[in-house]
């Protein structure tokens, strides 16, 4: 008892490895709850934790315990969207206050961000992409429930970004674990990349909506 008790205050929440490590399938579900539904799980690396989730089910890494690969995805599954839908509920629940009371800088700055990408793109198109941009996806949700986006679509567009997000992620991971021979060797970079690919249809969105500005000025002048 001792022993499990000292690892779980050993654990680096920072780092998916770790949380792996430390709490397998439950931990997965845990951190995708957290982060996409209380402002406090802002910080919990969400992509780089599927991923690495799905290099395990792979069976080919040489550190840490194999995963299964349903249990991993119905853990990150049921997580994502319970987690979304909570932070919703919270949102309309509490009002603009809750996201008035945080603190961190971060939180605003995403706040800020979230406001941008439904302002620009929409309620549909806006929750999807947020569930690849981290800070973001944690705040949008309970953003949306405090702009009174209406539940039922929040809820579709919620269920259809969130299975985007962890199943593309975890079955990424797979295939790279599956088809690499001590893949684990190449963790850090490859985190890396996936987390700045999990950005691109962000930057796609934004600079199709910088030229389209630029074509309305020509046009206006």
């Amino acid at each position: 008892m001792a022993t499990s008790a000292s690892a779980a205050l050993a654990v680096n929440l920072l780092d998916a490895h770790s949380l792996l490590a430390t709490f397998g399938v439950i931990g997965i579900g845990v951190v995708m709850f957290a982060e996409t539904g209380l402002l406090v799980g802002f910080f919990l690396p969400g992509d780089s934790l599927l991923f690495t989730a799905g290099l395990l089910c792979a069976g080919t890494a040489d550190k840490g315990a194999n995963l299964s690969l349903p249990a991993v995805l119905a853990a990150a599954v049921m997580g994502a969207l319970a987690g979304a839908q909570c932070g919703y509920l919270i949102g309309r629940g509490a009002g603009p206050a809750l996201l008035a009371r945080g603190r961190s800088r971060k939180l605003h700055e995403g706040a800020a961000r979230a406001e941008e990408l439904l302002g620009k793109y929409g309620h549909a198109k806006a929750i999807v992409l947020a569930r690849f941009v981290p800070v973001v996806r944690t705040v949008l949700n309970p953003l949306a429930g405090v702009l009174n986006i209406p539940a039922r679509v929040f809820t579709v567009w919620q269920v259809a970004g969130g299975l985007l997000w962890t199943v593309g992620l975890v079955l990424a991971g797979y295939a790279l674990g599956s088809s690499i021979p001590n893949v684990d060797t190449y963790l850090l970079p490859i985190v890396g990349l996936i987390v700045a690919i999990s950005l691109l249809p962000v930057a796609i969105e934004f600079l199709r909506s910088r030229r389209g500005g630029k074509h309305q000025n020509g046009t206006a002048h």
